[in-house]
């Protein structure tokens, strides 16, 4: 493991780039950098792994960047932000900042464990970022953000069922730019950000890099030991460097290295917060700077990850050799009070105590080589090879079962292709291939036992021989668009993917045994339709889906205790559709929206799970006669039927050179079913944040300078749930108020 990030280090990076910012001519291509034009901007995207324009590409896509990107990060938010900002996405997690989940189209998985799989592959800088904690990796510098909806396994990741998330980041040029950012906020809330980059050998040799430095107080009380301010808060430092090298114009090779160090407050748990018998409501009693934790340390998390890729390019004439060599490695803890109280003293009833330390170390090594066409011909192609190798261990220490070790080991490879022929100047077609081989492992080490409960789980162990499974399968896709006119066009597009089988070794740590989920193959149809309207001042792409998903991988997590178990549901159905809208009402006012549906179905007659400990919660699904409810008919799991987004950005022309400017954000969460089981307080609905700049911008000074807000009507939104025990949950971040300047270089 890399050491980790220091203040110290994080001086020297920035000092290294001053000369560069000095004497900087030109400025990033920012909203400080210009006014906006009465008219859309096109979009560049590389859904398809090569440059093509959003309104070309065959595919329902969307894309962030600039400031409704940036504002939804203005107070310190970790990735998670970007839920519901785009037509069926979402995002949680309970594991605080280091474990997304994220959910497309209804799909995702809502397992805790570290070793979960997920439908929804992250892609940083063209490195899929495979387990959750390194998808965590701080979100700053990034150029763009593409939200790839549907099955994209023939070109993306090891098993992308769902679709992709694809971060892209500032790269180094031969210009010197730069820009610096500084925010501070309530909770002591307090960000800096910047980059600098430029030539380093005029023509050959380019540099960028990128810095960020995240930090909120500890705000949150702890009633029960009479601390104040004693958790809630975080540090995340993360530094980025990139290095281009041209020496000819048929060759380059981009190094990028980062690195990331975490230290705060994980995912804080609260017993009994939900109003027994109502929907999805807090009780009376909920307090949210407030906590009674008798155990856990007050929620501990500290993660340091590193990485670097290399990316070589090769213009061989009519084609383009492309070799992605990186490594990924993280490793880290959390510690949460489960129960969220205090067992026999409240808050309400909570029959036993429960705290739990997971400890993590994770690396992975990726290899892609890609071969592709690079001709003004009708006919395009491209070809390669991918391989993935990775291994997890998590150490998982219980207050009352002890310390148990278990490894995942991961090794993947794939061979793809997908071609692309312009029929006619209207009319396009592709198909791509994808055959997958898929191997996981696991392998249960020492447990540390003190006690006679323990003892017996020890000598369980014993009896655990290493678990192996393999799988391989062919994905594929084929897609027809065809331009109605110059400024609109409609596509149909079938695929089919798969996720390779899943190993779950949680329930080892608490006297249980691994459990292995069955591969599940989806296929999907979508059909589209994209336009440019009102003289290129309308953008309005839409589109409708539906899937069924074969063997359906399921997790069952909590109910009658502290387990989690994997499941495989005969079928599993999701239908809907997105529309995502831009439009420049005027010099002054551009408009965004985007609406969502994902109506999704578990198809199964005879699948059942634990619902709620204790009998704390209202079930309303069938019970079997050993109390199982019945889940067939219920919606996947912690996925919204609905989301719906709108942004608005007003400006006023200051004198020649400036404009004050107001912009706000909003983003809704409709219906959304928090277990696999359906319950009254664990299905929540009508969940809304909204956020707002506003501020002025200099263009001659190229500085902008804004009063931000986030979550500014101050919502209490529960964002999960744990079972097992109580009617614990865990909810959202407060209003947060600050200031920010930035500059650009």
């Amino acid at each position: 493991m890399s050491k980790a990030i220091t203040p110290t280090l994080l001086a020297t990076a920035i000092a290294a780039t001053l000369p560069h910012a000095a004497f900087a001519a030109a400025s990033d291509d920012t909203a400080a950098a210009k006014r906006k034009p009465a008219m859309l901007e096109e979009v560049t995207v590389t859904a398809q792994k090569r440059a093509e324009g959003l309104q070309e590409v065959p595919i329902s896509v969307a894309a962030l960047s600039g400031e409704r990107f940036d504002s939804v990060f203005a107070a310190g938010d970790d990735i998670l932000a970007l839920a519901a900002r785009v037509p069926n996405l979402y995002a949680e997690s309970s594991n605080g900042r280091a474990a997304p989940r994220f959910y497309i189209r209804g799909l995702g998985n809502s397992d805790f464990d570290l070793a979960a799989s997920q439908p929804v592959s992250i892609i940083f800088d063209d490195v899929v970022q495979e387990n959750v904690v390194l998808k965590s990796f701080p979100v700053f510098d990034v150029e763009q953000v593409e939200v790839v909806r549907g099955p994209q396994g023939t070109l993306f990741g090891r098993n992308t069922t769902a679709g992709v998330i694809k971060f892209d980041s500032r790269k180094p040029t031969m210009e010197n730019t730069g820009y610096m950012k500084v925010g501070a906020g309530e909770l002591g809330t307090a960000n800096v950000e910047g980059a600098f980059g430029g030539a380093l050998v005029d023509g050959e040799l380019a540099g960028r890099v990128s810095v960020l430095r995240q930090e909120r107080g500890d705000w949150i009380d702890n009633t029960y030991s009479g601390e104040e301010d004693a958790l809630g808060g975080f540090t995340e430092l993360a530094v980025r460097g990139q290095l281009l090298w041209t020496p000819s114009e048929d060759f380059s090779a981009l190094l990028n290295v980062h690195q990331r160090d975490l230290d705060g407050t994980a995912s804080v748990f609260r017993a009994n917060i939900y109003e027994q018998g109502e929907q999805g409501e807090l009780n009376p009693t909920f307090d949210r700077d407030s906590v009674y934790f008798d155990d856990g340390d007050n929620n501990p998390q500290m993660y340091e990850s590193a990485g670097s890729s290399l990316k070589l390019e090769w213009d061989l004439g009519d084609v383009v050799l492309t070799s992605i060599s990186a490594y990924e490695g993280a490793e880290g803890s959390s510690k949460g009070d489960i129960d969220g109280g205090v067992a026999g003293d409240g808050p309400g009833f909570i029959p036993f105590g429960a705290v739990t330390e997971d400890q993590a170390d994770v690396s992975q090594v990726t290899q892609e080589i890609r071969l592709a066409s690079d001709t003004p011909d009708p006919l395009q192609w491209q070809l390669g090879g991918f391989y993935y190798d990775a291994d997890l261990d998590v150490t998982s220490i219980d207050g009352f079962f002890g310390a148990t070790t278990v490894s995942h080991g991961n090794t993947s490879w794939a061979l793809f292709g997908q071609t692309s022929y312009d029929f006619s100047d209207a009319l396009t077609g592709t198909v791509g291939v994808r055959y997958t081989y898929d191997e996981k492992s696991l392998v249960v080490g020492e447990q540390n036992v003190d006690g006679f409960a323990l003892v017996i789980g020890a000598a369980a162990i014993q009896d655990y021989a290493p678990v192996e499974i393999d799988d391989d399968q062919l994905s594929w896709e084929a897609s027809l668009n065809y331009a109605l006119d110059d400024d609109a066009s409609v596509y149909a597009r079938l695929s089919e993917g798969f996720r390779a089988q899943s190993i779950q070794a949680r329930d080892v740590a608490f006297e249980g045994s691994p459990s292995v989920a069955d591969s599940e193959t989806i296929t999907s149809f979508e059909l589209g339709y994209k336009a440019d309207l009102l003289q290129d001042t309308l953008r309005l792409n839409t589109a409708v889906f539906y899937y069924e998903i074969d063997d359906i991988q399921l997790t069952a997590v909590g109910g009658g205790g502290n387990f989690n178990r994997l499941l495989n549901a005969d079928k599993g159905v999701g239908k809907g559709f997105e529309v995502d809208l831009e439009w420049v009402a005027s010099e002054n006012l551009l408009i965004t929206a985007g609406a969502g549906l994902a109506d999704t179905d578990i198809q199964d007659a005879d699948l059942s799970t634990a619902p709620c400990g204790s009998g704390q919660c209202t079930v309303t699904d069938p019970l079997t006669s050993d109390g199982l409810a019945l889940i067939d008919g219920n919606p996947f799991q912690s996925a919204p039927e609905t989301v719906f987004n709108f942004t608005l950005r007003y400006s006023l022309p200051i004198g020649n050179d400036g404009e004050a400017f107001f912009y706000t954000d909003w983003a809704y969460q409709g219906e959304t079913h928090l277990a696999l089981y359906s319950a009254q307080e664990y299905t929540i609905d009508s969940q809304f944040e909204g956020g707002l700049r506003a501020g002025y911008t200099s263009f001659s000074g190229d500085y902008e300078l804004a009063f931000f807000g986030r979550n500014i009507t101050d919502e209490e939104n529960i964002k999960g749930q744990i079972d097992f025990n109580n009617l614990t949950g865990f909810v959202n971040d407060p209003r947060i108020l600050g200031v920010e300047f930035r500059k650009n270089f």
